[in-house]
């Protein structure tokens, strides 16, 4: 695990109307501040990223679909500076995932059907704010393909 990473499993409620699914309240711990809201749809093997915020803190959570999430530390302060770590996110593993300001961070699109990423982060989108770097460049040490174990 990241240093200042959370994983929160987040609650679906079905009923035969549909199904409500939370994501992030004021009074969660989890909460920071508010700065915008955004979907992000992305078809099946599409990888996003890699991106780096300087003051963002991204809370993330997948509404449809399923991502496989890779974060990568880039704090030379912290002490888990360097260290990878992946998280299987969406429908069978409903939950939010907040990534800290300096965190790398880029997801692939897994299965068979569009995800639909949620963010809701504690800055407003501005281009000067993140570091974009290229989803294949060894920056980051890690491979996109299918491992099979």
């Amino acid at each position: 695990m990241i240093d200042g990473v959370h994983i929160k499993k987040l609650s679906k409620i079905p009923d035969e109307r549909g199904t409500i699914m939370h994501m992030l309240r004021e009074d969660d711990r989890e909460f920071e501040r508010f700065g915008e809201v955004y979907f992000s749809k992305s078809y099946p093997g599409i990888i996003k990223g890699w991106h780096k915020h300087k003051k963002m803190t991204l809370n993330y959570c997948v509404a449809e679909g399923m991502i496989k999430l890779v974060l990568f530390d880039d704090r030379k302060n912290s002490k888990t500076y360097k260290r990878l770590q992946e998280i299987f996110v969406g429908e069978d593993n409903y939950c939010l995932v907040q990534i800290p300001p300096g965190v790398i961070n880029g997801y692939k699109t897994i299965g068979v059907k569009p995800a639909v990423l949620i963010n809701c982060s504690t800055h407003p989108y501005n281009e000067k704010e993140i570091i974009r770097i290229d989803p294949l460049s060894q920056k980051v040490p890690y491979s996109w393909d299918i491992v099979m174990k």
